[in-house]
C-alpha cells in the first residue's frame, strides 16, 4: 500500500512573524522556514505504519516555490521514499492545493492520504476535507490514534466530549492532530541518504490544474496591543471595577 503525505513549507513556529508596513501581507524576508508541524506528525505516522509492515511506499508531496524542496528533503530524511514538488510561484489557496493533490492521487492511487489538520500560517483547516470531497474518499479528521488493518483504518479523534473512534474503508483521507505522535529527530546519516532519494518536479499545468486565486486579501493587520494590568487592594475594589468599568458582571 502507498501512503501519500502532503507537506507544507511555513514560517517556523518559533519565529514571531511581522506584518508588512503597507498591510499587504506578512514580511517573510530573511525569515526561517520549516515544515508545518502537523505535516511533520503526518510523515512520522506514515513512517511508523511502514515500519509495522502496513505500507510499502511513502510519497511526500509539496506545492509551492522551488525552496519547498528543502521541506521535501526533510520528509525524505524522516523516512519517506520519494517526493513530488508541484512548483509554482502563484499564491496557493486551499481549493487549488486540494485540486493538485487530487490529480496526484488519481495518478499514484495511494491506499491512504495522511496530512496535517491545518497549516500554522493560514490556519484554514480545509485541504484535507476538500481533498476527501474531490476524490470521493471517506475522511477521518483530527486523528490522535491511527490503526490500519483488513482494508480499514480505525481512527481515534478528539471531540468536545472526549474521544470518538471511527472506522473508515481504505483508500481514505486522515488529518493529524498534535497528540498523534512525536516526530523523530532527523539524524545526519538520514539527511545524507535523503539527498539521493528521487524528487520529481512538475508544474500545476502538467496536472491540468488552474491555481488562479479565488480570494483576495484586502488587508493584514496585527492584533491590538493589550493594555497594562491594574493591581487592586481588595476584592471589593475588583468587583466594583468589573461591574462599573469593565461592565462584565
Amino acid at each position: 500500500m502507498k501512503i501519500f503525505v502532503p507537506v507544507k513549507r511555513v514560517v517556523d513556529y518559533n519565529v514571531k512573524v511581522r506584518v508588512k508596513s503597507d498591510g499587504s501581507g506578512m514580511d517573510l524576508a530573511g525569515v526561517k522556514m520549516s515544515m508545518n508541524p502537523f505535516d511533520e506528525i503526518a510523515v512520522e505516522e506514515a513512517v511508523r505504519l511502514k515500519e509495522k509492515g502496513v505500507a510499502t511506499e511513502i510519497i511526500a508531496v509539496s506545492c509551492g516555490v522551488a525552496q519547498c524542496q528543502e521541506t521535501l528533503r526533510t520528509a525524505l530524511a524522516i523516512g519517506a521514499d520519494r517526493a513530488i514538488l508541484v512548483e509554482t510561484d502563484a499564491e496557493l489557496q486551499p481549493l487549488a492545493v486540494a485540486k493538485i493533490l487530487k490529480a496526484l492521487v488519481d495518478k499514484e492511487q495511494p491506499g491512504l492520504v495522511i496530512l496535517g489538520k491545518q497549516a500554522i500560517d493560514d490556519d484554514c483547516n480545509q485541504v484535507g476535507q476538500m481533498l476527501a470531497a474531490l476524490t470521493d474518499m471517506p475522511q477521518a479528521t483530527f486523528a490522535s490514534k491511527v490503526e490500519v488493518a483488513d482494508g480499514k483504518a480505525q481512527v481515534t479523534r478528539e471531540v468536545d466530549g472526549g474521544l470518538e473512534t471511527i472506522s473508515v474503508a481504505l483508500p481514505a483521507v486522515v488529518t493529524t492532530d498534535l497528540r498523534l505522535n512525536e516526530p523523530r529527530y532527523v539524524t545526519l546519516p538520514n539527511i545524507m541518504k535523503a539527498k539521493k532519494k528521487p524528487l520529481e518536479n512538475v508544474k500545476p499545468a502538467d496536472l491540468g490544474v488552474d491555481v488562479t486565486p479565488r480570494l483576495k486579501t484586502l488587508k493584514v493587520s496585527e492584533p491590538p496591543k493589550r493594555g497594562a494590568g491594574v493591581k487592586v487592594p481588595d476584592v471589593a475594589t475588583l468587583v466594583d471595577k468589573l461591574r462599573n468599568e469593565a461592565k462584565v458582571i
